[in-house]
């Protein structure tokens, strides 16, 4: 069974989606025959790699909401993160450009580490306030993880891998996806948004027992349209 995860390293859904979809393989009879893929989305491309703003005043600006009401609206993602054991501090968040960390991230792929590198990714970035658009920060989480100085450097200063990266972005434009995080089991089902784990247990358990069967995809649920971030998604 394939699992494809489109998502951003700074959206906090995915995290938080991506460790629901953890605790439904746990329970899954089958998990050991599951092979999960993480998938290229940048929340906003046009981002800089570094930026004197907050986080709040970054949402408050593209969102056109008070510094308050992007306070709020973090506080709830907190509170979610916290129910799947990940502390978020929005306070220290260092926003930036993605593009480089899913580069990375398709070098890892190519070594069997890319289940390694998402998660010291998410990690860095909402757990550690760690600046994932540096290279030099960057090349110290990949080394870390067990990859290669020379390749990850001779990564990071060219332009390997933006190919790929564009690939799964045109897929996700192709399939339909309008937020992150998004699954698609088996080319079968669609889920949209850190549903919950028995959302994601029941759906791998549909398609385990249907997997000799050929349906178009279909989703399971959707997320809402609106500000960047609602109680299952950014958009």
């Amino acid at each position: 069974m394939k699992i494809e995860i489109w998502s951003d390293y700074v959206c906090p859904f995915c995290y938080i989606g991506k460790r629901r979809l953890e605790s439904a393989l746990e329970k899954f009879a089958h998990s050991d025959d599951v092979e999960v893929k993480f998938k290229s989305f940048e929340l906003d491309p046009n981002a800089s790699r570094d930026t004197n703003e907050s986080v709040y005043e970054i949402l408050a600006k593209k969102y056109s909401m008070s510094i308050e009401e992007a306070k709020k609206m973090t506080e709830e993602v907190v509170a979610q993160a916290r129910t799947v054991g990940l502390n978020f501090d929005f306070n220290t968040m260092l926003r930036t450009n993605t593009l480089d960390a899913h580069r990375l991230a398709k070098l890892a792929e190519t070594k069997g580490k890319d289940k390694e590198v998402a998660e010291r990714l998410l990690s860095a970035y909402f757990i550690e306030a760690k600046h994932i658009g540096d290279h030099a920060t960057l090349t110290s989480l990949a080394v870390a993880t067990g990859l290669d100085l020379q390749e990850v450097k001779d990564v990071l200063n060219g332009n390997d891998f933006e190919e790929e990266v564009r690939f799964d972005q045109n897929k996700a434009k192709d399939i339909g996806v309008q937020g992150v995080p998004f699954f698609v089991i088996n080319d079968k089902y669609a889920i949209s948004g850190a549903q919950a784990t028995e959302t994601f247990l029941n759906a791998l358990e549909k398609v385990w027992d249907e997997e000799n069967k050929q349906k178009p995809l279909q989703t399971l649920s959707t997320s809402n349209k609106g500000s960047i971030c609602n109680d299952e998604s950014c958009q």
